[in-house]
């Protein structure tokens, strides 16, 4: 069924119904990976660049919002499902990308979902993830914007080249995860610079706030402890029972 999909919206690459068929595709492909928007997106991108229908931009801009939207869909279930239970895939492909994106999302965030956007399965076990580790929204958000864009620019860039030289999709999507590679090295490196220098600007801020106070000293023995007394201490002699003679005769 999903392999009419493309043949489907090449037939649509003249008619303005194009742009909401790839924004629809985009999106469900954010959290449904069996959904060809890959191939769906170079295979107009090549028409328009031959034809001159649809227009590029309105294809690029198509397909970075539904890859957005899909992503943050992503993020949300995983929100709502929680890390155990993504963890706990009965399919050992599913359960190892989500258990390596675990052990990737709290040192490169960005550079993961870039990459991620690229690989079908992989993004939705990035977005997820992210969204099951607690990653703030906003950040995620600003990521998955860079990935989105950073996708349909290259997918659509490389369609043109493509369609022009090689005729042959499989090369933009290996050059495409290369770029996305470097892309997202390089967010990771600004990303970190900025929050170290964040981290370095409040800890000076707090340095500066706590107020230092001046213990002064003295040379006298501290007299408010105390001491153990050393005079001995004297118990009275315990009483000891006294007999009294009464002149009596005990008699049995």
């Amino acid at each position: 069924m999903f392999d009419q999909i493309t043949p489907f919206v090449v037939e649509l690459a003249a008619s303005p119904l194009v742009y909401v068929v790839l924004v629809a595709l985009c999106f469900v492909d954010g959290f449904f990976p069996p959904v060809p928007s890959e191939s769906a997106l170079v295979a107009v991108a090549a028409i328009a660049a031959t034809s001159g229908q649809p227009v590029l931009a309105g294809v690029l801009v198509a397909a970075a919002l539904g890859a957005i939207a899909g992503d943050s869909v992503a993020y949300w279930i995983g929100r709502r499902i929680g890390l155990a239970r993504l963890a706990q895939s009965r399919r050992p492909r599913i359960a190892a990308a989500f258990a390596f994106a675990e052990r990737q999302m709290q040192r490169r965030s960005a550079s993961l979902i870039l990459v991620g956007r690229y690989i079908p399965v992989g993004r939705v076990a990035v977005n997820m993830t992210a969204g099951a580790t607690r990653l703030p929204y906003r950040r995620f958000l600003a990521i998955s914007a860079i990935a989105g864009t950073a996708w349909s620019a290259t997918s659509v860039g490389i369609a043109l080249a493509a369609s022009q030289v090689l005729h042959e999709p499989l090369v933009a999507a290996l050059v495409s995860m290369v770029v996305a590679g470097g892309l997202g090295i390089a967010v990771d490196r600004v990303i970190g610079s900025i929050s170290r220098r964040r981290d370095a600007r409040a800890a000076r801020a707090a340095a500066a706030i706590v107020p230092t106070t001046d213990v002064p000293k003295t040379d006298e023995p501290a007299t408010d402890l105390p001491t153990a007394s050393t005079t001995p201490v004297t118990h009275a002699p315990s009483a000891t029972p006294r007999i009294v003679p009464t002149g009596e005769i005990v008699r049995p």
